[in-house]
């Protein structure tokens, strides 16, 4: 389990002064972002191969409220991925300073190759990161399948005037 640890911003805390929504998801890309980087997946290797990630959805799950004053921890652990590398499934966990988890959040998401806005497979190099990777508890083996579970497209939906 990878960990990552932020103190409460003043701009991280909403009207009911406690840690707003933006923030949780803030700090789970953060976490997420540090996770990859130090497997490689930095900033110029993710611009020479052209590709970014994209997030499909982010299912969040709050337990009790946390207030600035105290650090926090955000854990990730990789908990599904297809056979290339294309799609990703992650596990978050919030803590606070004694250890309690207070939020859980189940992300999924994708590669993207910049110049074709198109989804891809993961170069070789960057595939051998995540198989080199102790499996997380439940891992499993994504499929396009699976990141359909939640999509349901409005039929010619037209916006209210």
């Amino acid at each position: 389990m990878y960990l990552k640890k932020f103190e409460i911003r003043w701009s991280d805390v909403d009207a009911n002064r406690h840690l707003a929504n933006s923030a949780y998801i803030n700090y789970m890309a953060h976490t997420r972002m540090s996770y990859l980087a130090e497997r490689g997946f930095d900033q110029k290797t993710m611009a020479r191969y052209q590709m970014g990630p994209v997030v499909f959805h982010e299912h969040m799950y709050y337990f009790k409220e946390v207030f600035p004053g105290r650090p926090v921890r955000v854990s990730m652990e990789v908990v599904g991925l297809s056979e290339d590398g294309k799609f990703f499934e992650f596990r978050h966990d919030f803590y606070d300073d004694s250890g309690r988890n207070f939020a859980h959040c189940e992300m999924m998401g994708a590669w993207m190759d910049l110049r074709t806005r198109t989804l891809i497979g993961l170069p070789k190099e960057l595939m051998t990161a995540f198989d080199k990777e102790k499996k997380a508890e439940g891992f499993r083996v994504l499929t396009k399948k699976d990141t359909r579970k939640f999509a349901k497209a409005p039929k010619d939906m037209v916006p209210p005037v």
